[in-house]
C-alpha cells in the first residue's frame, strides 16, 4: 500500500489497561464502538460487557487490555434500563427496527390494566429469546436464520425481573424502568406485556442506565472520545481505576 501523506500517523500501541464507560448513541452497534476505540487509540485488546442493539442507547462497558479477562464477570451483573412501550403495534424484531406484523386497537386498555399486567412480570420467569438475536441454536445465530425468513423453536431461559417502575402512561406509550438479570430481552418483555394486554406491543425506545456497579452518569459520549488523544484516554482510565475499580471486589 502506498503511503498517504495526508493520513495522520498511527499512534504507538496503547499499553494501559482499564474500564471505559461509553454512552452509546443510536445506530452504532456495540462492536462499532469497540472497533472505533481499538482503531483510534491502537489498542490490541478491547471488548464490551453486554451487547446493546443498534437502536438502543446508554451505558456500554468497554474493557481494555488485561481487563478484557473480566468481561464475563461484568457482563453477568444485573442491569437497569429505561424503556418506552408502544401499544397496539407488533414487529418481527419486537422493536422499531423490524417490520410491522400487526396493528391492533388499544383504546379500551386502561391504566389499571397496564399496571396490573406489568406487575405480573416481576419475579423469576422463563423468557423465550427473539428470533432477531445473537442467541445460537445448533451453532447458528438466530438473526442469521431470521434474515432468511426462517423461524425456529427457541429454548426458554430463566431470567429475573427484579422490579418494574411505571413513570408515564400516555397511550399508546408507556414509560418504564426495569431492573433485571443478565440475558433479559427488554423488547421481548414489551412484546409479552402487549400479548397479556391483548393489543400487542413493541419496544419503542431503550436506554441502559446501569450495569452492575457501573452507571450511565459516569459515561462519556463518542463525540467526546473523538477529541481525545492517547494521553487523554490514559488519564481517564487511571482516574477511573482510582475512583471506581479500586472499591470493587474483583
Amino acid at each position: 500500500m502506498r503511503h498517504d501523506p495526508d493520513r495522520p500517523p498511527r499512534p504507538p500501541v496503547f499499553s494501559q489497561h482499564g474500564v471505559l464507560l461509553v454512552d452509546k448513541p443510536k445506530t452504532w452497534t456495540s462492536f462499532d464502538v469497540v472497533n472505533f476505540i481499538r482503531a483510534r487509540f491502537n489498542i490490541p485488546k478491547v471488548g464490551h460487557c453486554g451487547t446493546l442493539d443498534p437502536a438502543a442507547t446508554g451505558l456500554l462497558v468497554i474493557v481494555i487490555g488485561k481487563f478484557t479477562k473480566l468481561s464475563d464477570k461484568f457482563s453477568g451483573q444485573d442491569k437497569i434500563y429505561e424503556a418506552t412501550l408502544l401499544l397496539g403495534t407488533e414487529t418481527d424484531s419486537q422493536d422499531m427496527d423490524g417490520t410491522v406484523t400487526a396493528q391492533s386497537d388499544y383504546s379500551n386498555v386502561t391504566a389499571e390494566q397496564i399496571k396490573k399486567v406489568i406487575a405480573g412480570f416481576v419475579g423469576v420467569q422463563q423468557q423465550i429469546p427473539p428470533m432477531v438475536s445473537a442467541v445460537k441454536k445448533d451453532g447458528k445465530k438466530l438473526y442469521e436464520l431470521a434474515r432468511k425468513g426462517i423461524e425456529i423453536e427457541r429454548d426458554a431461559k430463566t431470567i429475573t425481573i427484579k422490579s418494574i417502575r411505571i413513570h408515564r402512561i400516555e397511550l399508546p406509550f408507556v414509560d418504564i424502568t426495569v431492573e433485571c438479570t443478565k440475558g433479559t430481552y427488554i423488547r421481548t418483555l414489551c412484546a409479552d406485556i402487549g400479548k397479556k394486554l391483548g393489543c400487542g406491543s413493541t419496544l419503542f425506545a431503550l436506554n441502559r442506565l446501569k450495569s452492575g456497579e457501573f452507571e450511565l452518569k459516569d459515561a462519556v459520549t463518542l463525540d467526546t472520545i473523538k477529541t481525545w488523544e492517547q494521553t487523554d484516554l490514559d488519564d481517564v482510565l487511571r482516574d477511573f481505576l482510582l475512583k471506581k475499580i479500586a472499591k470493587m471486589n474483583l
